[in-house]
């Protein structure tokens, strides 16, 4: 790429446009979905720590995940969480979270929501991208654009999807990205 393409672009906010999150998000959901797949419906159940969320919970706390940016940017349009009633939102997620739900039941939440979220994203302009959002008061930074905050719901859930692999493991279970991962090194080993 010369200078003269790079002082063409200069003046965009990233090269990481809204198809882009929206393509990132939905690969790391059906990431999920996979491994909400390979774990046997009874150990939904299972808590690593007596005060965590059971494999059911973590699964049904990120399928919720993304209605707080939702609400914020999709439907508020909030330009401050300055006054955003944030104890009342984590009673709600909490409550929905310890409702009981099939493994199947689980798994539809995920899917529903995951394309809900990835649909309304991929349809968002650079510059609605690029607008700022004060934090309430003593966050550090004081605002974060748009883009950040939407980028967070990926983040999240890739954070928990760590934990999942975790608890994968203690049931024995090899996370699928590694059976990939082995399953293409010893294609490449046969190969040489």
């Amino acid at each position: 790429m010369g200078n003269s393409s790079r002082e063409e672009r200069r003046g965009f906010m990233n090269y990481y446009a809204a198809k882009d999150l929206a393509d990132g998000f939905r690969t790391v959901r059906k990431n999920t979905i996979i491994i909400a797949q390979d774990v046997p419906q009874e150990r939904y159940a299972f808590r690593a720590a007596p005060e965590t969320r059971s494999v059911g919970e973590l699964l049904v706390h990120i399928a919720l995940a993304s209605n707080f940016q939702y609400q914020v940017h999709a439907i508020d349009r909030r330009t401050t969480l300055e006054g955003f009633d944030f104890p009342s939102l984590v009673k709600r997620f909490a409550a929905e979270e310890k409702e009981p739900r099939t493994k199947d039941q689980i798994l539809e939440m995920l899917r529903g929501s995951g394309e809900k979220w990835a649909g309304w994203v991929e349809g968002l302009t650079e510059d609605f991208l690029a607008e700022q959002v004060q934090m309430s008061a003593g966050t550090t930074p004081p605002s974060k654009s748009r883009f950040e905050m939407i980028l967070s719901v990926k983040e999240h859930e890739m954070h928990h999807r760590g934990q999942l692999m975790l608890i994968e493991r203690l049931f024995g279970i090899v996370p699928h990205t590694t059976r990939e991962m082995q399953s293409r090194l010893t294609a490449a080993a046969a190969k040489s």
